[in-house]
């Protein structure tokens, strides 16, 4: 009796701690990602990926010393293809801002829990819960209330860059649990920055090969080559780094706390906590349709809750047995 309720227990707990861990992770990239317009006035991307990738780098190779953590993964292989799978996905997501309006770009974005329980069940063979499948539905409905009603408008060829990257990233977040299971978290987390950093030089580098002329203002952001940082530029992407150091850790340990397809649906309370930070920090208001979207968003997080795991239900069958 005590060995099967501790069993139970462990698997609501991961659950449960997992959904902290994504909290956290909103909380903290909800903030630190509103100041991301201020760096976008006067600076690029590309330089932006290479420093702050730098910054956490440096960061994370001294909390790895004074901690005893290990960076160096396991299984190299597993690593860089997580690494790269997110990296591109985080790149396409940027270079569709240069073509698309933000809402739009997001709401490609967010069908990664949708594309998370394709995934699974047909290249992987997990059975989906219909709970599972009412959780992904009422979240990106309340996903497209909260970005507005242009975030479906306007689809054209250039549309699919948003999907492609919502694609890559739940690749990426299954890979976390399915192929890097025995990595630690510090170890995905300097492949994630080693990869941006290498594309933020790349870019760098072709943009100072073949300058292109970028507009003023933060619509210049994708285009703008490197130039002489100041000091706004190093302290904002101080905080940058720092913030996405704690909060990718935390996304990452989210992963491998419990599986992907109850992991994703969590993640979809990025953007209420990205509005309430918007709210705080430049009094930006909420329409009534955001309200009822992240309410949505709350349900599906309840949904996915309810629903037992694989490894729940595998224990059940065993136990009936």
């Amino acid at each position: 009796m005590t060995d099967t309720s501790l069993t139970a227990g462990a698997s609501h707990n991961r659950t449960l701690a997992a959904a902290a861990a994504v909290l956290g992770y909103a909380m903290i990239i909800g903030f630190t990602d509103n100041f991301v317009r201020v760096i976008a006035e006067d600076f690029g991307l590309w330089q932006f990926h290479a420093m702050r990738s730098a910054m956490a780098l440096v960061l994370l190779s001294v909390l790895a010393v004074g901690l005893g953590m290990r960076l160096r993964p396991k299984s190299l292989g597993a690593v860089a293809f997580r690494s790269i799978t997110h990296g591109l996905a985080m790149l396409i997501y940027f270079g569709a801002l240069a073509f698309l309006p933000v809402a739009q770009v997001a709401a490609g974005l967010f069908t990664a829990p949708i594309f998370v329980l394709l995934i699974q069940r047909f290249t992987l063979g997990r059975q989906i819960g219909l709970l599972q499948v009412s959780a992904v539905a009422i979240g990106f409905l309340g996903v497209v209330l909260v970005l507005g009603p242009s975030a479906l408008s306007g689809a054209t060829l250039a549309a699919v860059l948003p999907v492609l990257s919502g694609a890559l990233y739940a690749v990426g977040n299954i890979a976390t649990r399915e192929m890097c299971a025995e990595e630690t978290a510090e170890t995905m987390l300097a492949g994630f920055f080693v990869v941006l950093g290498v594309f933020g030089l790349v870019g760098m580098a072709v943009l100072a090969l073949a300058p292109i002329v970028a507009v003023e203002g933060a619509d210049g952001f994708i285009l703008r080559g490197a130039a002489w940082p100041d000091a706004t530029f190093l302290w904002w992407t101080f905080v940058q780094a720092s913030g996405s150091l704690l909060g990718v850790g935390l996304i990452i340990k989210a992963y491998q706390l419990a599986e992907a397809s109850r992991v994703s649906v969590f993640e979809y309370v990025i953007l209420p906590c990205s509005a309430a930070w918007g709210w705080v920090l430049w009094s930006e208001t909420l329409t009534a349709g955001a309200i009822a979207g992240m309410a949505m968003i709350a349900l599906a997080g309840v949904l996915v809750s309810r629903q037992p795991s694989t490894a729940s239900r595998q224990w059940r069958r065993h136990s009936d047995t």
